[in-house]
């Protein structure tokens, strides 16, 4: 699958199951619309606009969400909960059905709590 941001200047490709498409209602996750996809580094490309990125972080820095500095679109970025991984924004994805989507639930506004629980992700 490919996708992109808004302006079209960051591009990527990505291998993954769309039926592990997660939603989040953590403050940041709910405030950007983010469907998570997360893979392995080896199965995303980013094709183009590496200088157009840039990152954001907060509370314990270690999601690093980055975004077009153009458009603004977070189309990926390294989770919290796997930093050794992608995560990548399905709504980014190019000719995605999205109503066809039936996201599991993740509670990230109790984030600890959820992730001794279970991590729908791995």
């Amino acid at each position: 699958m490919e996708g992109g941001c808004h302006c079209g200047r960051v591009r990527f490709r990505v291998t993954g199951d769309l039926a592990q498409t997660t939603v989040c209602n953590c403050s940041i996750c709910t405030k950007k619309g983010f469907l998570h996809l997360i893979v392995p580094p080896e199965q995303f490309e980013l094709l183009s606009g590496a200088h157009d990125l840039t990152t954001y972080q907060f509370n314990t820095n270690t999601a690093k969400h980055t975004f077009c500095r153009v458009c603004g679109i977070h189309a990926f970025y390294v989770p919290r909960s796997d930093p050794g991984k992608i995560d990548v924004n399905v709504r980014c994805l190019d000719g995605i059905d999205l109503a066809g989507l039936a996201p599991k639930s993740f509670d990230g506004r109790n984030w600890e709590a959820a992730m001794q629980q279970h991590v729908p992700w791995r």
